[in-house]
């Protein structure tokens, strides 16, 4: 399958809209522009004052949001929280596709959230115990469960109360007739921005989101920051103490767009710095540049900037490859880069290549574009990554693989190089990814989540999600 070609999945995005009379609308669009954070589902919910309404489905925002089901969306209501996703805990399948709606006699309640709750299965045992009955696999349900148990009379409070139980990373947005509740967890491992169109709030994963829809960027949530939107205003305060900010690193290097502002970072800007700062660490003799499209280009241009290498487009990426595409043999299989990479021969051949890429987590990807690189005709094919070796699994809401499938986990770089073919291989070092990016090391203000490299989690991992990776 095309999961294959591509070894890292970010979960999901969110989008929330408050008064205004195309939340529906703004959701929609808020959603596509979110669309490469998840692609197996996607849903809105809207709300006129009075009730909630909910349209969901598997697939992606423009399969499942037809004209005729926007046309059904635009006239329910000022109030919209979106989401898309990709499964990681909890699996796939319709009843996980969120925003989650539940109903009962004080009224509605939805929410969705990105990220990873990393006590999930503790606390879904415990509310099992006192008489609760779950209706998804998904990690997300737990906080509905814990809201409607936490027995205070202001929805704010119980919220606050029972995001002071979870572990883990979020960024959640909740949906009632009379208000939208926005929260991140304390590390800030998941980013949330929040913006403005006139008199009406918008939030989303991403600022491209808020651009897209014409919003005016506020500000950032903060780490362990509640925000409460209705009609009488917006307020804010912080439900937990931001100890030791961990932004996800991968959000810079992989997973945003390259027109997202991620904490106040340009990811482009981010990913051209990785690019200069690997020219620094490994200067190769060659003849051209060529990035992976689409997220390693940005590095390449910078490192062809600071090495004097020229950057050409030595790959085309197929955009219109099927999601669902299917290689039912070994021999499709191997084709299957090629239905979504080609080499231009023109660019290549006859010479010594750069590759760029921003990670290697099983190596089979790499290979391929490396076989694929030298069949047009590349003399030498030289790998640089513009991030550390993953060595370990992401407990936050990313789809790495199990620690003995992630091939720097029990391979050297050298033992790598010789498995993707390649002539040379170089990967960025911890210390020049963070310099790069400018953001300081874990524990310091506005400090990096590097688990994935270095094995250092910010939060409590639990034996269970321990054992989950071994094997």
């Amino acid at each position: 399958m095309l999961a294959e070609i591509k070894g890292l999945n970010e979960e999901c995005g969110v989008v929330a809209v408050w008064n205004h009379p195309e939340a529906a609308q703004l959701s929609y669009y808020g959603l596509h522009s979110l669309q490469h954070r998840g692609q197996e589902g996607a849903g809105i919910v809207t709300t006129d004052g009075t009730s909630l309404s909910l349209c969901k489905g598997e697939g992606l925002v423009t399969e499942i949001f037809t004209a005729d089901k926007m046309e059904e969306l635009a006239d329910s209501g000022k109030a919209a929280i979106g989401h898309v996703r990709y499964a990681t805990a909890g699996g796939g399948g319709y009843q996980n596709v969120q925003p989650f709606l539940f109903n009962s006699h004080t009224g509605g309640l939805a929410l969705a959230h990105n990220g990873n709750i990393v006590n999930a299965n503790q606390l879904k045992a415990q509310l099992e115990s006192q008489g609760s009955i779950f209706q998804t696999t998904s990690d997300t349900e737990v906080l509905a469960h814990l809201i409607k148990r936490s027995g205070y009379p202001v929805l704010k409070d119980s919220v606050k109360s029972s995001l002071g139980m979870l572990k883990g990373a979020y960024a959640f947005v909740v949906l009632t007739e009379k208000e939208l509740i926005l929260a991140r967890d304390p590390h800030g491992l998941r980013p949330l921005s929040l913006g403005k169109i006139g008199d009406a709030y918008v939030a989303a994963s991403e600022t491209c989101a808020l651009d897209i829809i014409g919003a005016e960027f506020v500000r950032d949530i903060l780490p362990g920051e509640l925000v409460v939107i209705n009609d009488e205003g917006i307020t804010a305060e912080m439900f937990a103490k931001s100890t030791q900010q961990a932004m996800c690193m991968m959000e810079y290097v992989y997973f945003s767009r390259p027109d997202s502002n991620i904490d106040g970072i340009n990811v482009h800007t981010a990913r051209k710095n990785l690019g200069k700062k690997l020219a620094e660490e490994a200067m190769i003799d060659a003849d051209v540049v060529t990035g992976v499209p689409d997220s390693s280009i940005s590095a390449a241009i910078g490192y062809a900037e600071a090495s004097g290498i020229p950057y050409e487009m030595g790959m085309i990426k197929n955009k219109y490859v099927g999601r669902t595409f299917i290689q039912p043999s070994q021999s499709l299989r191997e084709q299957g880069v090629k239905m979504k990479l080609s080499a231009v021969r023109g660019v290549v051949e006859g010479k010594r290549v750069v590759m760029v890429d921003d990670s290697i987590v099983r190596g089979t990807t790499s290979r391929r574009i490396v076989r694929m690189l030298k069949e047009a005709g590349a003399l030498e094919v030289h790998v640089l990554i513009s991030s550390p070796p993953i060595k370990n699994p992401c407990f936050y809401g990313i789809d790495t693989s199990k620690k003995e499938e992630l091939i720097a986990s029990s391979k050297s770089v050298e033992e790598i190089r010789e498995i993707i073919g390649a002539d040379s291989l170089t990967f960025l070092s911890a210390e020049g990814m963070v310099e790069a990016i400018g953001r300081p090391f874990p524990g310091e203000t506005r400090g990096s989540c590097l688990a994935c490299f270095t094995g250092n989690y910010p939060t409590e991992i639990y034996e269970e999600a321990l054992e989950a990776v071994k094997c």
